[in-house]
C-alpha cells in the first residue's frame, strides 16, 4: 500500500502500523484518542504489540495517519510484510535485540549503585570524602540509567500528559539535584561527613542531607522492572515467526526427469516435486503419482493419517508418513493454507487488547496532584517563615515518599515469583498482561488431538474368532505391520512387540495403497487392513467380528481386519487414547467453575467418545471443525458473553490461542502453538492446565495487592511529609520499606501449590 494514495472514494482502507516509543498503556490510549479524532478514521493501539490497527475512508492517506502519531509525540511506520513463502526462513523479529541496550544500561546502573547504597547508608563504610564517590557514581546511573524515563517524561509534558515515567524522572532528578546542590553549596562535601538521619526535618542541617542512593537505587530497581517487561513483549510476533518457519526449506523439483534440490522460494506453480517417506510436503497441490499417507494433525487436528493416491489434493507442511509421492504445486506463497493460517495468528494477535496498567491509570491523576502539593508545601513553608532550606527539603521529602519505586516492583516481582513456582510446576507465564482475563474466565476449550489425547495411535483391542486366541491374531498381525512405515502399522507392531516381544519374520510383503498389506509370516498367507481387501479374497467377516468392528468404528475408533489361511480370524481396534490425566483434569476444571469444551477438527464420532471418557457433555463437543472455525468458535463463544481459556497444541490451534481472552499452549505441541499461546504447559499434561488458572489468578491478585499497598504507604505519608514530620531520609526509608512489603508480599506465591 502506498502511504502517499488516498484511499478510492466511498471505499475504507486499512492498515497496520508499528509504533514505536510507547512506553505505558495510557500512551497507547492518547495515541488511539488523536488517531480517531481524524476524520473517517477508526484506530485501536495495542501496547502489547506495539501495533496500531487504523481504518480509515476517504481523503485521508497513511503518510496522515503518520504525521498524526509523529505530532503526538511518538513514531508509526507501515510494517514490513511477513515473508511471503512458507518454507522461506521469515526474518527475526522486529523486537528480537531491542531489549539488549536496555540490558547493557540496567547492568550498568547496578554494578554503579550497589556500592552508592552501601556508602549511604553503612556509616562504617563512610570514609573520608566517601560523598564525591558516592556523587562520581551516581551520575551516570541518573544521567545514563534514567535516560528513557526522562525522555519519556519530556515527551509527555510537550504533550500535556503525565505518567509514571514523570514521577520517576521527578523524584530522581529532585533528589540527585538537592545531593548535588548540597554537595557544592551546602556542608555535605566536607572531609568527614557522616550521613545525617532524624525523624523529622533537620532545619540547620538541611545542607548537609544526601540522597543519592534514593536517586540510584529508584533508577536501577525501575530499570529491572522496565526490562522484564521488554523481554515479555520482545516474543509477541513470534508466533507468526514459528508458524512460517514451520514449512519445508527446500524441495525435490522433477526436471526432465531427474530430481533437483532447490529452495522453496523458487518454487512455482505447476511444478511437480517428489516427497518421500518422512518428508513434508512443500506446498499444496495435488497428487500426480504414487499413494500413502498423510500425518496432517498439525493442520487439520485429524488423529489418523489419511491416505491420498493420484488426483488427492495435499498441504503444505503436512507429512508424508507412508510411500513416495509425486505432487504438482497448485498454490505457493500467500496463497497457501499455511500462510492464510499465519494471517489469521497475525489478526487475533492484532486484536488482543492491551492490559491496562493500574499504576499509569492512576498516575495520570497521582502525578500532577504530587507535584502540586510539593510546590504548596515549599509555599507554605516559605510563608511560614520556616525557611529556604526546611522549605526546600520538604518540598523534596513529598517528591520523593511519592516516586513510585514500589510501583515498579509491583508487577516483575510478582511476575518473577509467580513463573519461577510456575516453572517447576510446568507452567510458563510470558508476560502480566495476559493474567487479567484469568479470574474472569468462565469457559474453557480444549483442542482433543495431543491435548486431551496423546496424539498418536495405539492398540486398545483385540477382537478374535471363535478357536483363535489374542496372542496368534496379534503375533501374525504384528509381524506383518511390522514391515508397514504407516502410523497405524506401526502402532499394531509396537503393541504387539511389548506383549510379544521378538516376532516373526515376514516374506513377500506387498503394500496394497489403501486397502491394506500382505506377506507370509511362520507359513501363514496373512492380511490385513480393510474389510474391502478380505473380502475381495472370499475372507467375510464372521457375525461376531462383525459386530465388533462396528461397535469400534461407532465409538470412534479405526477397524483392522486380519485375516489368515483364507479366513478372517481378528479385528483389531486403534485409536488416539485419552492421557491418564485428562478425566481428573476436566473435573478439576469444573471445580473451578470453567465450562469444559471439546473443539477438534477429528470426526463427530471419535470427539464424542473422547468427550464421554472425560466427563464433558455431549452438548460441549464441536468437531469436524476447519481452522478458521475454530477461530469462529471462540468468537462465538465471547459475542455470547463468555470469557474464554483456550488449550492446544497444534499449528491449527495456533490462531484459536491467540484469540482466546486466554491461551494455553501444550509445551509437548509445535513451536507456533506454544509462542500464540499466553501460557506454556511445558510437560504436556491437562491436569497441569487447572494449576496454571489458578497459578495465574494468585499471581493476578498479588500484583493488584501490591499496587494497592505501594499506593497506600506513599498516600499516607505525603501529609506527613509535607507538615515537615518527615525527612526526606525517612521518605527514602518509607519508599524502602514499602518496596520490601512488595518483594516479601510477591515471594508468597513460592509456596504456591506446595
Amino acid at each position: 500500500m502506498s502511504t502517499a494514495t488516498t484511499a478510492p472514494a466511498g471505499i475504507s482502507d486499512r492498515v497496520e502500523l508499528s509504533i514505536g516509543g510507547m512506553t505505558c498503556a495510557s500512551c497507547a490510549a492518547r495515541i488511539e484518542k488523536k488517531l480517531n479524532r481524524m476524520d473517517g478514521v477508526t484506530a485501536t493501539v495495542n501496547f502489547a504489540t506495539e501495533k496500531a490497527r487504523v481504518d480509515f475512508g476517504p481523503g485521508t492517506t497513511v503518510a496522515d495517519l503518520i504525521a498524526t502519531v509523529e505530532r503526538t509525540g511518538y513514531t508509526a511506520e507501515p510494517p514490513a510484510p511477513p515473508a511471503p513463502r512458507p518454507g522461506a526462513a521469515p526474518a527475526a523479529p522486529a523486537a528480537a535485540g531491542e531489549d539488549d541496550p536496555l540490558r547493557q544500561r540496567l547492568l550498568v546502573s547496578a554494578a554503579l549503585t550497589v556500592p552508592v547504597v552501601l556508602l549511604s547508608m553503612v556509616p562504617a563504610l563512610q570514609f573520608t570524602n566517601w560523598q564525591w564517590l558516592a556523587f562520581a557514581l551516581t551520575g551516570p546511573v541518573v544521567a545514563y540509567g534514567g535516560r528513557p524515563f526522562h525522555r519519556a517524561a519530556g515527551t509527555n509534558l510537550r504533550h500535556g500528559a503525565a505518567t509514571m515515567d514523570t514521577l520517576v524522572s521527578l523524584g530522581t532528578l529532585a533528589a540527585f539535584g538537592w545531593s548535588l546542590w548540597a554537595l557544592f553549596l551546602g556542608d555535605a562535601g566536607r572531609p568527614g561527613m557522616k550521613h545525617a538521619f532524624s525523624l523529622t526535618i533537620g532545619r540547620a542541617d538541611a545542607g548537609s542531607t544526601l540522597y543519592l542512593e534514593t536517586a540510584a537505587g529508584v533508577t536501577t530497581l525501575l530499570l529491572l522492572g522496565r526490562f522484564l517487561e521488554a523481554r515479555s513483549k520482545r516474543r509477541a510476533g513470534a508466533a507468526l515467526h514459528a508458524l512460517l518457519d514451520l514449512g519445508a526449506k527446500d524441495v525435490a523439483v522433477l526436471r526432465k526427469g531427474r530430481e533437483v534440490r532447490i529452495p522453496i522460494a523458487e518454487l512455482g506453480v505447476g511444478s511437480r516435486f517428489v516427497v518421500r517417506p518422512g518428508e513434508k510436503i512443500a506446498t499444496d497441490g495435488v497428487v500426480v503419482e504414487g499413494a500413502s499417507a498423510v500425518d496432517a494433525s498439525m493442520l487439520t487436528g485429524e488423529s489418523v493419517p489419511v491416505e491420498v493416491t493420484v488426483g488427492d489434493r495435499v498441504t503444505g507442511a503436512t507429512v508424508n508418513a507412508g510411500g513416495r509421492l509425486v505432487v504438482e504445486a497448485r498454490r505457493v506463497g500467500g496463497d497457501t493454507q499455511l500462510a492464510r493460517m499465519a494471517e489469521l495468528v497475525a489478526q487475533a494477535q492484532n486484536g488482543k487488547a492491551a492490559a491496562q496498567r493500574l499504576a499509569d491509570r492512576i498516575s495520570a491523576v497521582f502525578v500532577p496532584v504530587v507535584i502540586l502539593l510539593a510546590l504548596g508545601t515549599l509555599a507554605g513553608w516559605l510563608l511560614t517563615g520556616g525557611g529556604a532550606a526546611a522549605a526546600f527539603t520538604a518540598a523534596v521529602a513529598v517528591l520523593i515518599i511519592a516516586c513510585p519505586c514500589a510501583l515498579g516492583l509491583a508487577t516483575p516481582t510478582a511476575l518473577l515469583v509467580g513463573t519461577g513456582r510456575g516453572a517447576q510446576l510446568g507452567i510458563l507465564i510470558k508476560g502480566p498482561e495476559v493474567l487479567e482475563s484469568t479470574r474472569r474466565v468462565d469457559t474453557i476449550v480444549l483442542d482433543k488431538t495431543g491435548t486431551v489425547t496423546r496424539g498418536s495411535m495405539a492398540l486398545t483391542a483385540v477382537h478374535t474368532a471363535t478357536g483363535t486366541s489374542e496372542e496368534q491374531a496379534l503375533r501374525l498381525a504384528g509381524a506383518l505391520e511390522h514391515a508397514s512405515e504407516h502410523p497405524i502399522a506401526r502402532a499394531v507392531a509396537a503393541a504387539a512387540t511389548e506383549r510379544l516381544g521378538e516376532l516373526p519374520a515376514v516374506a513377500d510383503f506387498e503394500n496394497l495403497p489403501g486397502l491394506g498389506v500382505r506377506g507370509t509370516v511362520a507359513g501363514h498367507l496373512v492380511l490385513a487392513g480393510r474389510e474391502s481387501l478380505l473380502a475381495d479374497q472370499g475372507q467375510p467377516l464372521a457375525a461376531e467380528l462383525a459386530d465388533a468392528k462396528a461397535a469400534a468404528e461407532a465409538a470412534g475408533r479405526t477397524a483392522i481386519v486380519v485375516g489368515w489361511d483364507g479366513a478372517a480370524r481378528a479385528v483389531l481396534e486403534v485409536a488416539d487414547t485419552v492421557k491418564p490425566t485428562s478425566a481428573a483434569a476436566v473435573a478439576r476444571l469444573r471445580e473451578l467453575g470453567l465450562r469444559s469444551v471439546l473443539l477438534t477438527g477429528d470426526h463427530a464420532a471419535v470427539a464424542r467418545a473422547v468427550a464421554a471418557e472425560v466427563g464433558i457433555e455431549p452438548a460441549d463437543v464441536i468437531a469436524e471443525v476447519l481452522p478458521e472455525q475454530k477461530v469462529a468458535v471462540i468468537e462465538r463463544l465471547q459475542r455470547a458473553g463468555h470469557v474464554v481459556a483456550m488449550v492446544g497444541d497444534g499449528v491449527n490451534d495456533a490462531a484459536a490461542l491467540a484469540r482466546a481472552d486466554l491461551g494455553l499452549a501444550m509445551g509437548t505441541g509445535t513451536d507456533a502453538a506454544i509462542e500464540a499461546g499466553d501460557l506454556t504447559l511445558v510437560r504436556g499434561d491437562l491436569l497441569v492446565a487447572a494449576d496454571a488458572i489458578r497459578l495465574s489468578r494468585r499471581t493476578l491478585a498479588t500484583i493488584k495487592g501490591n499496587l494497592f499497598w505501594a499506593f497506600a504507604y506513599n498516600v499516607a505519608a505525603l501529609p506527613l511529609a509535607a507538615a515537615g514530620l518527615l525527612d526526606p531520609m525517612v521518605a527514602g526509608a518509607t519508599m524502602a520499606f514499602s518496596s520490601l512489603f512488595v518483594v516479601s508480599n510477591s515471594l508468597r506465591l513460592r509456596r504456591f501449590g506446595a
